[in-house]
């Protein structure tokens, strides 16, 4: 398991009960996870928190703000600065234990010692983009949301990456690609995080378990002869870091058989007890060194 334990404007306080107690800046917030269903032994910190996100029994759920909150606010990661604001949705803008991630990526471009173009599909508010940008790489960040982007252009405004070679695009990210390699271009690296269900600006449905081989298997197709990495990320019910593994073997491995791959769970110290709270899973294959 990889762990994201370099933060110090995030902190998941405790855990259970399916819910999480976390610090975002200065701000505490209770939200549920499906994943801490131990039980909690004392609920006293939980009692002071500045936003609580009740869940309803017929999905979604909404915010109860416990004082007025700013518009947004800003965490920094290592030299990485981001926009934070409570969703409807119940999310902040940032998944805190993508870091991980992240610093896989930026260790990976920083010593690379060539020119790297990446590829960030379902790209979100742009972490990861702000990552990879920052050690030099040149950026194609694609999601299907307006919103998202406009969210991740100001992280990079946040970041002071404004200068750097970033195309930010709204589209679905099946078509994206597949335009993509009629117009012959090449990425030397590829992120993705796609969602369990989702729709694209044109009302395109996108399915994990149905379209996620159909896409990888399409990226195959835009990738250097020499890539660096392919890293998927993915917080999909029911679906093992085996399966990842699997596709990437039958993928990148088959076609790049000289990298290695690696699979596994991504998740979160929790401070009150030392536990580990299990935030996804990801699957990789690298350049060998």
């Amino acid at each position: 398991m990889k762990i994201s334990s370099d933060w110090t404007d995030y902190e998941c306080i405790d855990a259970g009960g399916s819910e999480k107690l976390e610090r975002f800046g200065k701000f505490v917030f209770r939200r549920p996870d499906p994943q801490a269903i131990w039980d909690v032994e004392d609920y006293t910190m939980w009692e002071k928190v500045d936003g609580y996100y009740h869940r309803s029994h017929d999905g979604g759920g909404n915010w109860e703000f416990k004082r007025k909150l700013p518009d947004f606010w800003t965490m920094n990661y290592k030299h990485l600065t981001f926009k934070i604001s409570p969703t409807n949705f119940k999310h902040t803008g940032i998944f805190p234990e993508q870091a991980a991630n992240w610093d896989f990526c930026m260790n990976k471009i920083k010593n690379a010692n060539r020119p790297i173009k990446v590829l960030n599909l379902f790209a979100y508010t742009g972490c990861a983009t702000m990552a990879v940008a920052s050690q030099g790489a040149s950026v194609v960040h694609v999601d299907a949301s307006k919103g998202m982007t406009e969210w991740a252009k100001a992280n990079s405004r946040l970041s002071h990456l404004e200068e750097k070679e970033i195309r930010f695009i709204v589209d679905d990210c099946v078509k994206f690609v597949s335009r993509e390699i009629r117009r012959g271009n090449k990425y030397d690296a590829i992120i993705m995080d796609p969602p369990s269900y989702g729709r694209g600006p044109n009302k395109e449905v996108w399915k994990f378990e149905k379209n996620i081989y159909y896409l990888i298997d399409l990226c195959m197709q835009v990738l250097t002869n020499k890539p660096l990495f392919f890293l998927i990320n993915s917080y999909t019910t029911g679906i093992s870091c085996i399966v990842l593994e699997n596709i990437l073997k039958t993928t990148m491995l088959k076609k790049y058989p000289k990298g290695k791959i690696e699979a596994g769970e991504i998740g979160l110290p929790i401070t009150r007890d030392n536990l580990i709270l299990p935030c996804g899973i990801y699957g990789r294959w690298e350049e060998n060194d």
